[in-house]
């Protein structure tokens, strides 16, 4: 038998080393941008066509490399940052792995321009596929640019799997911001296709965040700042009214190496705890600064986790800091220890609880209706589907069988019965401008309007998207809406399903979009708000891949339009919402699962008052 274990070619090897560090454009924007910002340059600027697929572009100028060391920078395992092992838990630069330059060169053309400056002229080199075509002396100022064109066109089928350009861009952007929050220090540009992106002049740390995040958080930024001989942390969180329902405004950093870490966002979570709703993430930038040996940054190929040697001191840390720095500014929750007298008197907490008590209320129908979620308003037992095969035998005057499937009698017959008697009947009343009560032949219902709204826009959204469009009406005083860089390209990859659901929007250069025309129920003067914050609902939903982007997108708008618990409905408006719910297909419970109504029957009423 021939021996059949051989070396791989050294272009395979790097293809395969590429695909570890080079996953997608952004992997690549951050291997340049790092390798920039360790040049020592104090202006850096990053220019991409085609979402990165048909260039990607970073030019700086730091010290530049010399003829000999701009030809090894492209070989394997070369760096001028590591010369022995120990070196690996010492690192305090950026890039330091010395496999980026080459991975790139072995799944894209790559072209340097290099130029130190105490040479008179610096170096050009074209490689392709990892083979140098050209290397000549070139005229250029102090600096370097690296240029790689038409990424994995030798890896066709690494390539079509890159998605959308308006999804690669986001990634991209992503990368970018990560590393300018890092170095308020230096300046930093963005364009792409032609179009400047970012201009981030040099400034402070608060200057960069509002540069890049906002103007709205120039007033609701708390600055945190602690130091000890272990680690020292510094930065802002956003103020409580910050919050939103996603975490895209989060962003730690250690040593200035941005990182992900579930760990730490835990501890800043409970230093706000009480003071943002709990399905609701606060803003915050953090430098954690400490000796490298302390931790261990090269558990993975992306460099955004990292282990440290003692996690619970850094955790005990960042919690007090920022809760220090949150009462430094009388930004604490609001507690109240006076209880009602009478409160104190009642038997449920002057009595004690014994397992008695406990057992007999834990075996009734009323207990189980409200601890099992979401069946509170459906059939405790399957012996009750006789009940309520009698009740569909009264309304049709004929047999219903109970050996159907359950779906069938519930999601039909049962659904059908609520419809009609409750539909033609007027006796429904708004409580608390939150709930709907509605009285039908077996007792009554208890309907969240929100969440009966909520499912009444998802099923008409998803009839949009599959085939029949909302009308759009033209805005006779079209908004003009400007966004952050990541918004705007999210909502760029939103535009054809935005246009099926009633909505007319085209951009209007530089992150600005122009709304020229809505759907005919949105109030003219909230097309601003109404979109801003479909955007950040449908950031909420970005980390769940269960759900396809249309998906997601339909159930942002079905949220972000459903009228809210608290808004006073008119008679008619009631009538209407109760008719469109009850035609939905699951008119019982919103896409995400939540009851729209529970219904309370007449004979257990009856029970509860002893009748």
């Amino acid at each position: 038998m021939p021996d059949i274990i051989q070396l791989l070619p050294d272009n395979i090897a790097n293809q395969i080393a590429a695909g570890e560090v080079i996953q997608r454009p952004s992997s690549a924007v951050k291997e340049l941008l790092e390798n920039a910002v360790d040049a020592g340059a104090d202006e850096i600027k990053l220019i991409i066509n085609d979402a990165g697929k048909a260039l990607i572009q970073v030019v700086d100028n730091g010290k530049g490399m010399s003829e000999t060391d701009a030809c090894m920078a492209f070989e394997r395992h070369a760096t001028s940052k590591i010369q022995q092992i120990e070196d690996l838990f010492r690192i305090k630069t950026m890039g330091f792995r010395g496999e980026a330059l080459a991975s790139i060169a072995a799944v894209a053309q790559e072209e340097l321009k290099t130029k130190r400056e105490e040479d008179t002229t610096g170096v050009y080199i074209e490689i392709d596929n990892s083979i140098v075509k050209k290397q000549e002396a070139v005229a250029m100022a102090k600096g370097t640019s690296i240029a790689m064109k038409n990424l994995f066109f030798n890896v066709p089928a690494r390539r079509n799997f890159l998605k959308s350009n308006a999804s690669e861009l986001r990634h991209i952007i992503d990368e970018f911001t990560r590393v300018a929050m890092s170095f308020p220090e230096i300046f930093f540009s963005f364009t792409s296709n032609g179009q400047e992106v970012f201009h981030l002049e040099k400034g402070t740390l608060k200057q960069r965040i509002i540069q890049i995040l906002g103007n709205s958080y120039n007033a609701r930024l708390v600055p945190v700042q602690e130091q000890t001989d272990y680690m020292n942390i510094y930065g802002f969180v956003g103020k409580p009214e910050t919050a939103k329902k996603t975490r895209g405004d989060q962003y730690f950093f250690v040593n200035n190496r941005f990182i992900k870490s579930a760990y730490l966002n835990h501890a800043l979570m409970n230093a706000f705890n009480e003071m943002i709703a709990k399905d609701s993430f606060p803003m915050y930038v953090l430098f954690i600064d400490l000796d490298p040996s302390q931790l261990d940054i090269n558990v993975h190929p992306t460099k955004q986790e990292i282990k440290f040697e003692d996690e619970k001191i850094i955790y005990a840390f960042v919690q007090s800091a920022v809760k220090h720095a949150l009462a430094q500014f009388s930004i604490t929750p609001t507690l109240d220890f006076e209880l009602d007298v009478n409160i104190q008197q009642l038997d449920a907490v002057s009595k004690p609880f014994t397992d008695e008590r406990k057992s007999s209320i834990q075996s009734s129908s009323l207990y189980k209706g409200f601890t099992q979620k979401n069946q509170a308003h459906f059939i405790e037992k399957k012996s009750d589907l006789k009940l309520w095969a009698k009740a569909a035998d009264d309304f049709y005057g004929e047999k219903v069988t109970t050996t159907a499937p359950a779906k069938n009698i519930l999601a039909t017959e049962l659904y059908a019965t609520i419809e009609k008697r409750v539909l033609f009947s007027d006796n429904f009343l708004q409580l608390n401008s939150s709930y709907i009560a509605v009285q039908n032949d077996f007792g009554y219902l208890l309907i969240h309007q929100q969440n009966a709204h909520e499912r009444i826009l998802y099923e008409r959204f998803l009839h949009a998207v599959a085939g029949k469009p909302i009308a759009t009406q033209k805005s006779l005083f079209p908004v003009v809406i400007d966004l952050a860089p990541g918004d705007a390209a999210l909502l760029q990859e939103l535009l054809p399903d935005l246009h099926q659901l009633g909505y007319l929007l085209e951009p209007f250069g530089n992150n600005s979009y122009v709304v020229q025309g809505t759907p005919a129920d949105i109030e003219e003067g909230n097309e601003k708000f109404t979109i801003e914050k479909m955007i950040d609902q449908y950031k909420h939903f970005s980390n769940d891949l269960k759900y396809s982007k249309r998906e997601k997108l339909i159930r942002s708008m079905a949220l972000q339009r459903s009228v809210k618990a608290g808004a006073s409905l008119a008679h008619n408006e009631i009538k209407s919402l109760l008719e469109n719910l009850f035609s939905c297909t699951t008119p019982n419970i919103t896409p995400n699962g939540k009851p729209t109504y529970f219904e309370f029957k007449k004979d257990e009423l009856d029970k509860m008052f002893g009748r």
